[in-house]
């Protein structure tokens, strides 16, 4: 017995020991899985805290035991709220789908929940717009109302989506489709589900409601006097699919989000916020179906995820004219690397609606395949907020339709004409000075660096406004194979350096009412003639490095407009 009790005591110790070493084990993974991230803050350029993750309970539920069935038919939206109702009741916790397709309505969020989707789950959202009733939202920037979001969170913390399934917005029963976008053979499979269609043929709608929102002026987001007025367009008010406001200490990792009826993703006014490998994807003729618009919030990392969208990919904005200026919540301290973006009409974008500023922002390590502007900023007149402090570097883009790198201050406006020879009467001219203030929007401090583009349109667009030039840009180490070069309008304080554009017309650079251009180790194809294109009375401190223009006079052209001595070759 002495023995048996020995042995007894010398296997529990082995037994305590291995316990403890597994536990370690454990505790150095989680810690090794942590670090693993850690080389996200390298490099960067301004001082920020680290974003805080979520904290989630140990606990689990599955949706299954709250009665969800998962046979892509059954709506399970009370099942899966009782599940997360549970878990909240038990301090919170991890609400699993497992394997299977389930059908609901909007989920609503709780504070300290974790829905995680297991390898072959699809959560499909009811195309039922009676599910979806109005509330009081922010859209396109403007405080307005829409339809409940599909995931809809709001002032809670320690959210996160994770695992591998599927979130699916069912998008294509939300949203209005033009004929010249499909096929004949879509065409016709898209009427045989009924709805509705314009006066003239063109535009499809899901519902008589649909359509008559189409019809009011402010176009994405109208603007009524009372409740019954928006009930009776409610079918167009399109819910972004995952709207998150208010709320703090976000994470996505994992998961496939797609086909959402407006905006895929929406973190607004929320703070330190993760998002990493995910499958961002809509439709690429989805009306504004952007990947990820991260709005007025701060401390956010954005890294290894992959974006295949209808409109705008990666999008910061801080609200909409006096909308914006009024709630005064700049997007900041954002880090987004290691990035993909296949299709989107932007890979990279700021604005337009920027009304609240945005500032320390980096930017690297991401690739863009087919977009139709690569790095996209935009805004007008009215607007106001400013944008600044933004780092650019180690940008791989190719088949860029349109422009490589884009600034717009004139977005939905029309720009000065650039050729000043050009038919006047022909071109829409905005040259007038506005007065600056409060709607001034202002573009600064922005710089780049490690820029690659390939069988592209136009390597760069910088464009200011008259009264408020584009201030402050710096383009280092570029390579540019394009059908035009760079061009610069309204625009002080522009460096360009060890920078090399191929285009298949026009000149390299071209500088309109620009002022404080400085161009060295500027290459482009041998014996190109007007390789330089300098015109506007405003230019003015434009300076050149001789080494790149052997033969000034015939690489440089000048406009008869540009003022002696505003141009040096040195």
């Amino acid at each position: 017995m002495k023995t048996n009790r020995l042995s007894i005591l010398f296997f529990a110790g082995v037994l305590a020991i291995a316990l403890a070493c597994q536990s370690t084990n454990e505790e150095i993974e989680i810690k090794t899985k942590t670090a693993d991230y850690g080389h996200i803050y390298e490099g960067i350029e301004f001082d920020m805290p680290k974003v805080q993750e979520p904290v989630i309970p140990d606990y689990e539920v599955n949706i299954a035991d709250f009665g969800a069935i998962g046979n892509g038919v059954t709506k399970n939206t009370e099942a899966i709220a009782k599940a997360i109702e549970d878990a909240a009741n038990n301090g919170g916790g991890k609400v699993i789908f497992p394997r299977g397709m389930w059908l609901t309505g909007p989920i609503i969020m709780k504070s300290n929940i974790n829905l995680h989707l297991e390898e072959g789950a699809l959560v499909l959202f009811s195309p039922d717009f009676d599910d979806y009733p109005l509330i009081a939202t922010s859209f396109e920037g403007l405080n307005t109302y829409r339809c409940i979001s599909p995931i809809y969170a709001k002032d809670v913390e320690n959210i996160a989506f994770t695992g591998t399934g599927v979130f699916d917005g069912n998008g294509d029963a939300w949203r209005p489709v033009k004929r010249p976008k499909m096929t004949d053979a879509q065409w016709k499979k898209l009427l045989s589900r009924g709805g509705v269609l314009s006066d003239d043929g063109q535009v499809w709608y899901p519902s008589e409601k649909s359509k008559n929102g189409d019809r009011v002026k402010n176009f994405n987001v109208p603007s009524f006097e009372t409740m019954a007025e928006y009930e009776e367009v409610k079918d167009f008010l399109r819910p972004v699919m995952v709207s998150i406001v208010s709320s703090k200490n976000i994470l996505l990792d994992g998961p496939t989000f797609q086909n959402s009826p407006a905006w895929n993703i929406h973190p607004l006014m929320s703070e330190d916020i993760t998002i990493r490998n995910i499958n961002v994807r809509n439709p690429w003729y989805s009306q504004n179906g952007d990947g990820l618009d991260l709005e007025s919030c701060k401390n956010a990392v954005i890294y290894n995820n992959t974006f295949d969208v209808g409109d705008d990919a990666i999008c910061f904005k801080s609200g909409k004219d006096q909308d914006g200026r009024d709630r005064g919540m700049p997007t900041e301290n954002v880090i987004v690397k290691n990035n993909i973006v296949y299709h989107g009409h932007g890979g990279f974008v700021v604005g337009s609606e920027m009304s609240g500023g945005i500032r320390n922002i980096h930017i690297s390590n991401c690739t863009f395949i087919g977009t139709d502007v690569g790095l996209r900023f935009k805004s007008t007149r009215g607007r106001g907020g400013v944008v600044e402090n933004i780092y650019i570097s180690d940008i791989d883009m190719i088949n860029i339709p349109t422009d490589v790198i884009n600034f717009n201050l004139f977005y939905g406006g029309n720009p000065p004409v650039l050729e000043a020879d050009q038919d006047a009467s022909k071109e829409a001219r905005d040259e007038k000075l506005m007065p600056v203030n409060e709607e001034t929007p202002s573009f600064k401090n922005i710089y780049m660096k490690n820029i690659r583009a390939v069988a592209s349109g136009t390597a760069a667009n910088f464009q200011g406004l008259p009264e408020m030039n584009l201030q402050n840009v710096s383009l280092e180490n570029a390579y540019f194979e394009t059908q035009n070069g760079i061009i610069a309008m309204d625009t002080d304080g522009l460096m360009l350096k060890n920078v090399e554009v191929i285009p298949v017309k026009g000149a390299a650079l071209t500088l309109y009412n620009s002022k404080q251009i400085e161009v060295s180790d500027f290459r482009f194809p041998n014996n190109m003639e007007n390789a330089v294109f300098i015109t506007g009375p405003l230019s003015s401190n434009i300076s050149l490095s001789a080494e790149n223009f052997p033969n000034a006079a015939s690489q440089i052209r000048k406009n008869a407009d540009v003022k002696e001595g505003a141009v040096i070759v040195k």
